[in-house]
């Protein structure tokens, strides 16, 4: 029985050990809350309470990383409110203590974000010019991991995250000026980014790997937040027309080519 660890387990990170758990892994996870400890041991989950900064790591993470094989890293860099956040810093700070475990393999939960905002279609094979403080942190960390010759990193590069209580119009409704109407979403569905992580585990493929995961449907922003408010009896969102529309099409090519799998939820 493989043993994982997972730093984070929040909105993703919680229901993704859940269901490891049910594919007959141990996994311990972590979280920055008291209140959530108790959460994760009745889920099964071995509960480690664990504070990563840039300077200093609150928590057992010795023990938290003890007799895992695999690390799961999904914390986000929380760059959109304070810049000023050094997500790298955690990271660096990181590095030692992996090195310094059993762990042979790392999935790092990166984002689209390391691309920037042109109208083109985008692949692994684009060379990342993230244009946001938050994709130049989050590319400055997969290459921190996957230089450190200590053990391998697959980074899975996610685009907009939706699910359960979390979809972007529920932000956008009844707000002005949008921009970018015309410009494609690249969200993906939290059961296929669990999906695209077990597919990873189960393949168990050697070197350094990177993926990025979206869902197979791109239409523009302007038709499927207007049809996603109608559906939800929600205000529209209006769009800024007055301005061409900006927007990359990511694709996820390489995730059902090299990994064979196919996506549940293709229309969201």
């Amino acid at each position: 029985m493989k043993q994982i660890s997972i730093l984070g387990c929040g909105w993703l990170g919680l229901p993704l050990a859940k269901s490891l758990l049910q594919n007959g892994y141990m996994v311990s996870g972590s979280t920055t809350s008291v209140e959530k400890i108790s959460a994760l041991k009745n889920a099964g989950i071995t509960p480690f309470l664990i504070r990563l900064s840039d300077v200093t790591i609150e928590g057992e993470m010795d023990s938290f990383l003890k007799n895992s094989e695999i690390l799961i890293i999904d914390i986000p860099p929380k760059l959109r409110s304070d810049s000023s956040e050094n997500f790298v810093g955690k990271i660096q700070n990181l590095m030692p203590f992996i090195e310094n475990s059993s762990v042979k393999k790392v999935l790092f939960v990166s984002s689209t974000s390391v691309y920037s905002e042109e109208n083109t279609t985008i692949t692994v094979e684009t060379f990342p010019n993230p244009d946001t403080e938050s994709g130049k942190q989050l590319l400055e960390a997969e290459q921190l991991l996957q230089s450190n010759k200590n053990f391998q990193t697959t980074v899975i590069r996610f685009g907009g995250l939706i699910g359960e209580n979390r979809h972007p119009i529920q932000f956008l409704a009844g707000r002005t000026n949008i921009e970018n109407p015309e410009g494609p979403i690249n969200l993906i569905h939290q059961m296929d980014c669990i999906g695209i992580i077990e597919t990873i585990l189960q393949q168990d493929s050697k070197g350094n790997e990177t993926f990025n995961a979206v869902a197979p449907y791109h239409p523009t922003r302007k038709e499927y937040y207007t049809q996603k408010a109608l559906e939800l009896n929600l205000p529209f969102p209006q769009f800024n027309e007055s301005k061409p529309s900006i927007g990359k099409l990511i694709s996820s090519d390489k995730v059902e080519r090299v990994l064979g799998y196919y996506f549940s939820k293709n229309k969201l």
